[in-house]
C-alpha cells in the first residue's frame, strides 16, 4: 500500500518504520522543515528515534500534500495538544475511503474530547466510517528494535480493523481488534497521568508496596471514568488498560513516569519539562481528567492529586499523605 503518516516524532517515525519494513511504500509528514531534510538525507531521526536507520521506501517530507494525497491508507501520529490544529491542515488533501488510523493519546483540554472526538469534529462524516485507534503497551525505541510487541486497533467498523490488523501485524508486532473505541482511547489516554503518579512514588522511594498499590488504584479510577462514558470494564483489563498502565508506569522509556520521578526528587514541573525535548502527554491530559471527572462526577483521587501537583504547586509528599488518609472504603465499590 501507498501510506501516508502524519507525525515525525518517536512514535510517529517507529510506526512508520514498522510499516515501510512490512513492504508499503511510506510518506512521513514532519513538521519541523529542518529534520525533514536531515530525516531524508541521512536516513535517520537524529531527534526522536536516534540510532535506527529508515528504510529506502519510507520518504519524510515537509509537505502535507505530498505527504497525504492520494494515498491508500493515512496514519494519524501528531501529539493530542496539536492533533486539531494538524488535522486542520491535513484534511483538505486527504483521500477519501481509505483507512485512517489514529495513534495519538489524550483529552482535549479546552473541549475535553477524545482523540475520536477530535477526529470527528474536525474531519467531515464522509471520513468517519474510516476510522481506527491504535493504542497499547508500545514503547518506540523498542518497536524500532523489533522487540515483540501487542497492542490493540479499535473501530466500529470491525471489518475495518480486521484489514489493518493485518497491514501492522509481523513477527514482532502483533495488533488485537476492538469495537470499543471509547475504552481503548480512555485507557491509552488516563495512563500517562497515572504513570506521573507511579513515577513520583519511585522518586520519593516510597517502596513497591506503594508502587503496586497506586497502579491497581489507578487502573481502578480508569475503568470507573470509561464506564460512565460507556466503555466495556472489561476492556481496561486488555492490552489498552492494563498492558498500557503497566508499562508506562515501570518502564524505564516512559517519558512520563520520568516527570513522575523528577517531582518526587524535589525538581518542579517546569525545570522538568524545559529539560525534556519530547513531549509528556499526561502533563496536559492530566488537566482535561481533572475538569472531566468533575463534570461526570466521576471521583479520581489519583488523578486529582497529580493534578494539584502540577497546576496547583502541591509537593508530592502531601499528595500521598492525602491519599492515605481518605475515607476508607470497600475496594470494588463506585462502578457506576
Amino acid at each position: 500500500m501507498d501510506i501516508g503518516v502524519i507525525g515525525g516524532g518517536s512514535w510517529g517515525t517507529a510506526l512508520a518504520k514498522l510499516l515501510a519494513e512490512n513492504g508499503h511504500d511510506i510518506s512521513l509528514w514532519v513538521h519541523e522543515p529542518t529534520l525533514a531534510e536531515t530525516m531524508a538525507r541521512t536516513r535517520e531521526n537524529p531527534t526522536y528515534l536516534p540510532g535506527f536507520s529508515l528504510p529506502p521506501n519510507l520518504k519524510p517530507t515537509n509537505s502535507m500534500k505530498e505527504a497525504v494525497s492520494d494515498r491508500e491508507m493515512i496514519l494519524s501520529v501528531p501529539p493530542s495538544h496539536v492533533l486539531r490544529e494538524v488535522l486542520g491542515r491535513a484534511v483538505e488533501f486527504l483521500p477519501v475511503g481509505v483507512p485512517i488510523v489514529s495513534a495519538t493519546k489524550g483529552i482535549e483540554n479546552e473541549t475535553l474530547l477524545l482523540v475520536s472526538g477530535i477526529f470527528e469534529d474536525v474531519l467531515p462524516s464522509k471520513y468517519h466510517p474510516f476510522l481506527c485507534y491504535l493504542s497499547g503497551p508500545s514503547f518506540a525505541k523498542e518497536v524500532a528494535a523489533k522487540k515483540p510487541t501487542a497492542v490493540t486497533i479499535a473501530s466500529y467498523n470491525h471489518q475495518l480493523a480486521v484489514k489493518m490488523q493485518n497491514v501492522f501485524s509481523c513477527e514482532f508486532f502483533r495488533a488485537y481488534t476492538s469495537n470499543d473505541v471509547i475504552g481503548v482511547e480512555i485507557g491509552g489516554a488516563l495512563k500517562n497521568v497515572i504513570a506521573i503518579a507511579s513515577g513520583a512514588v519511585s522518586g520519593m522511594e516510597l517502596g513497591l508496596n506503594a508502587s503496586a498499590g497506586m497502579i491497581t488504584r489507578g487502573l481502578h479510577e480508569i475503568t470507573r471514568l470509561a464506564v460512565r462514558l460507556g466503555a466495556n470494564p472489561l476492556t481496561l483489563t486488555g492490552m489498552a488498560g492494563m498492558g498500557d498502565l503497566v508499562l508506562t508506569c515501570t518502564g524505564g522509556l516512559s517519558r512520563n513516569r520520568t516527570v513522575g520521578f523528577k517531582l518526587g526528587q524535589g525538581m518542579t514541573i517546569e525545570e522538568i519539562l524545559d529539560d525534556m525535548n519530547m513531549v509528556a502527554e499526561g502533563v496536559k491530559t492530566s488537566k482535561s481528567v481533572y475538569d472531566l471527572s468533575r463534570q461526570m462526577g466521576v471521583e479520581m483521587p489519583i488523578s486529582e492529586q497529580v493534578y494539584q501537583v502540577l497546576y496547583e504547586q502541591k509537593k508530592p509528599e502531601q499528595a500521598v499523605i492525602d491519599l492515605m488518609a481518605r475515607t476508607l472504603k470497600p475496594e470494588m465499590g463506585g462502578w457506576m
